[in-house]
């Protein structure tokens, strides 16, 4: 018997059915359902532009299923006391949460991700640890900084949901982005990267950064890749993704959102910027570059060698995965 809720297969078979024309009650016969509960199902997660997306029906039965509770280190002193002592020796949430999975590989107890160690520092009286250990973090702030860049962003799928092959790079296609701001914030360049073979596109937005703009900008520079390779992108939040869904629907290219402030999530990303500013420093007007300098520049960086490619340049490695070559 199907369980209470819908899982995420049976929203992808929703979507499928919907594509191919089949009715409420025929999905309902297929799945075992009411179609009254698809019906429901899809009328709650119709996104902006009236389209049941499954990725995003997921995110938000998830959102909705959220009750509260107390914090892991709360209920669990030995971990908090862990955390502590390496939070005196001024370590990072970051690095605490990854050296737990390191020391502790098959023990999920031992678990605990950097954002639930920032909010039991933050969440006064129900965190589990103690509140002046805000004085060893790299910030030192007494409160959290919130961040702005959410609004404007709306059916935003979460990082946590980005398939586990684009995590340890295992099947290429996934992508990462980002924009180069340049000279006094007046001018920007796009940037996508290939995490499994560190290919990079750059494309020209001579005008503005808005969220049309980028859109226009991104669907182009999508459009030279080959569909296979468009399994994902992953986005921090500013607000020239708010076109986003718009995007996912020209490209069929899923686009997932980092946590604010986590750099770490997009490091790809990171690098390739660091990279890429040897050609284009903060200081230049990028107005100037057209599309065939960009390509040129892009020319340049993937066919110098990466020590993590095994001394092959990204070019060698990305022609591989066209060839049928890369397997992993």
């Amino acid at each position: 018997m199907p369980g209470r809720r819908l899982c995420r297969e049976e929203r992808e078979f929703i979507a499928g059915a919907r594509r191919e024309g089949l009715s409420l009650r025929a999905i309902g016969v297929e799945l075992g359902r009411p179609h009254t509960t698809v019906s429901r199902e899809i009328a709650r997660n119709l996104d902006a532009n009236g389209q049941y997306r499954p990725v995003v029906a997921q995110y938000r039965t998830r959102l909705r299923a959220k009750r509260p509770k107390p914090f892991k280190l709360e209920r669990h002193r030995w971990l908090a006391r862990r955390v502590e002592r390496w939070l005196l020796r001024r370590w990072s949430p970051e690095q605490i949460a990854m050296q737990l999975r390191v020391d502790h590989p098959d023990d999920p107890r031992w678990w605990v991700s950097a954002e639930a160690i920032y909010r039991s520092i933050y969440v006064q009286g129900r965190g589990g640890l103690r509140a002046e250990l805000h004085t060893y973090l790299k910030s030192r702030r007494a409160a959290r900084k919130t961040d702005q860049s959410y609004r404007g962003l709306s059916d935003k799928v979460h990082f946590s949901l980005r398939p586990a092959e684009a995590t340890d790079r295992a099947v290429p296609g996934h992508w990462e982005g980002d924009l180069l701001i340049g000279k006094n914030s007046k001018s920007q360049v796009g940037m996508l990267t290939e995490r499994a073979t560190r290919f990079t596109l750059l494309f020209a937005l001579p005008t503005d950064r808005s969220a049309p703009t980028v859109r226009d900008g991104l669907c182009q520079v999508v459009a030279r890749i080959p569909h296979h390779l468009r399994r994902s992108l992953t986005w921090d939040n500013g607000t020239e993704m708010a076109e986003h869904v718009a995007f996912t629907d020209a490209t069929t290219m899923q686009v997932y959102f980092c946590d604010p402030a986590s750099p770490w999530q997009r490091g790809t990303a990171e690098n390739t910027i660091g990279l890429i500013r040897a050609y284009l420093p903060k200081s230049t007007d990028l107005s100037g570059y057209n599309q065939a300098d960009l390509d040129d520049i892009s020319e340049m960086l993937n066919e110098r060698p990466r020590k993590t490619l095994g001394r092959r340049s990204p070019h060698d490695a990305y022609a591989e995965v066209l060839n049928g070559a890369m397997t992993t």
